[in-house]
């Protein structure tokens, strides 16, 4: 399995803490035999659910100029028509994924195309179901202007127990889909504003899997003739 980057730091350290407090354990709690194997028990439990969160897996991505594909593995738990008021400020359809904190927590490029807005907001740590998590928690927002041609804003949002949003990516800078893009770490959600006439390929409650499932088509106007 391997090992995302944001992950190498954090686990090396963890280990040395555990190790460290495991060895005084042995060496001078001796008597309570029965204890430091429950906590080493802990330990080696802690230490392997925080390995799974940086799992970084193998993807066969999917890629096609003018499908959306789900930009983090979770759940769908929004899709509704809003007022989109940091970059577009008219109605945009709204395609929300949840991430929990056993999901790959890697954030992907949901389409190709060239980042025309990019802004970073620090902000509270509602949890990420919370309605005004998108626009009060810390998150990021990005535009992508799509090979397609229709732009498509998509944004990381930290949740309650989400602490760091880690990105790629800058204004001017060319992505190509299914990419990494950043980084969400314990747990968050991520939405994607499409236009209103986008079709929508997933439902509420589905589990998509980034850089794989297909969550919508944008439309795109038909070839000329001439």
């Amino acid at each position: 399995m391997k090992i995302h980057k944001e992950g190498r730091r954090i686990l090396f350290f963890t280990l040395l803490a555990l190790l460290a407090v495991n060895l005084l354990l042995f060496r001078y709690n001796a008597d309570n035999s029965g204890f430091n194997k429950v906590f080493a028990g802990i330990s080696v439990i802690m230490f392997l659910i925080l390995l799974q969160f940086f799992r970084s897996p193998a993807r066969r991505l999917f890629t096609h100029e003018d499908l959306i594909i789900a930009p983090a593995d979770g759940k769908v738990v929004v899709i509704e028509n809003v007022q989109e008021p940091e970059y577009f400020d008219d109605m945009r359809m709204q395609i929300s994924i949840f991430m929990s904190p056993i999901n790959v927590h890697i954030t992907r490029n949901p389409i190709s195309g060239v980042v025309r807005y990019f802004k970073y907001h620090p902000g509270n740590y509602l949890v990420a179901w919370h309605p005004k998590s998108s626009t009060k928690n810390e998150r990021t927002t990005v535009v992508v202007e799509s090979e397609a041609g229709p732009l498509v804003l998509f944004r990381q949002i930290a949740g309650a127990m989400a602490r760091r949003i880690v990105w790629y990516v800058n204004e001017g800078d060319e992505v190509s889909q299914g990419e990494e893009f950043g980084f969400i770490k314990f747990g968050s959600r991520v939405d994607i504003f499409v236009p209103l006439d986008t079709e929508i390929k997933v439902q509420i409650g589905e589990k998509v899997k980034g850089g794989q499932t297909v969550i919508a088509q944008l439309k795109t106007p038909p070839p000329s003739l001439f």
